[in-house]
Formats: structure tokens, sequence, C-alpha cells
């Protein structure tokens, strides 16, 4: 039995000696095209991300939900809603296009392991703007049906059999909750989306700097 097991370390050793060495430039090359690919990936998703509810809103159902919203009189906070992230989503963009030319002209790793750390940080924050503005909207709406005029609202969500059982403005108030409710659910599922794709992304990222810092030692 030992001898065996001589034989098969002595084998292992010597198929151990024939696997190429990978020098510190080797390894380097490798993380560097990692991470460039990775902040590459990310810079592509959020564009995704940006020009897919546009394509959306081409669609017959969603120019059906912004004349509901006209009909409630809320037209100015949805138009609002849309247009007021531009500037930031652009900026959020325009800075994950900059991470990734930064990156992929990178040739030390130092500087690459900083850039990672910038990366994360960008990601980070568009998260949380973006899940922020998400349950904003909700709530913005929820005030905008809360205060609306009775009769156009219970007009617009066909509710004159209940407006005859209950004070009109308690059917707003309760409409309002649920719109919150949903907002705080969607807004949790949202996260969950975003930590499964971005979450990934960043977890590479994590185990890239990892790499790197070991290298530097």
């Amino acid at each position: 039995m030992m001898d065996e097991l001589e034989l098969l370390k002595k084998d292992w050793k010597s198929r151990e000696s024939k696997l190429p060495k990978l020098s510190y430039d080797d390894l380097y090359g490798m993380i560097w095209k990692r991470s460039s690919s990775i902040v590459k990936w990310i810079f592509i998703i959020s564009v995704i991300e940006f020009v897919l509810p546009h394509v959306l809103y081409l669609l017959p159902v969603a120019r059906e939900g912004m004349e509901f919203y006209e009909t409630l009189g809320l037209k100015n906070i949805m138009w609002g809603i849309t247009v007021a992230p531009y500037p930031i989503v652009i900026y959020f963009i325009y800075q994950f296009y900059q991470r990734y030319r930064e990156i992929s002209a990178l040739d030390n790793a130092r500087d690459l392991m900083h850039k990672i750390i910038r990366t994360r940080k960008t990601v980070k924050n568009y998260i949380l703007f973006a899940l922020s503005v998400f349950l904003i909207s909700f709530l913005l709406i929820a005030v905008g049906i809360a205060f609306s005029d009775g009769d156009t609202f219970v007009h617009a969500l066909n509710l004159e059999k209940k407006a005859l059982e209950q004070p009109i403005d308690n059917l707003k108030w309760v409409v309002a909750g649920i719109l919150i409710a949903m907002g705080i659910l969607c807004t949790a599922f949202l996260g969950l989306i975003y930590f499964l794709i971005y979450g990934l992304l960043l977890r590479k990222l994590d185990k890239n700097y990892s790499e790197l810092k070991r290298l530097e030692i």
C-alpha cells in the first residue's frame, strides 16, 4: 500500500513539474482582461436598462397607461418622474464607460486595484439611486392620487359603486396605501434583480481585486 502511495506522489510531482509556470505579467494580464470584460458588461447592462423602458413606451399598453394618469391629472407628475432622473442616469452610464476605458488602458496592478474600487463604488451608488427613484415614483403617484379630484378619481378607476358605500377620500387613501405597498414590494424585487445581475459582476471584480492584492504582496 505504501509503495503505491509513493508511486502516486512521484507521478503527481512529475506531472506538476511539466505544468506551465505563469509569470507575474501573465497573471496580471489575465486579471486585467477579466476586469475589463466585467466593467464592459456593467456599461452594456446600464445602457440596456436605460433604453429598454423607452422601447416599452412605444407599446399600446404603455400609451394607455399614460392616458390613464392623464385622466387622473397626474400627467405632469409622470413626465417629471420619467425625465428628471435622465441627467443622473446618463452621468452614471458615462462613468461606467469611463471606468471601462480607464481599465482597458492600465498597465500596472496598483492602478487596476484603484479602478476596481472606484467601479464598485460607482455601481453601488447607481443601484442605490435607481432603487430610490423607483420607490419615490410610487410614492409620488400615491400622493397624486390621494390629492386628486374626487369625481375624476372615481371615474378613472370605475369606483362609482364603491363611492356610494363610503367617502371618496377614504377610497383615495386606500388606493394610495395599496400603491405604496406595491412600491415597496416592487422595489424589493428590483433590488433582488440588481443583486443577481450587478452583484454577480461585483463579486467577480472583488475576486479579481483579491487576486491582484496577493500578487502585490
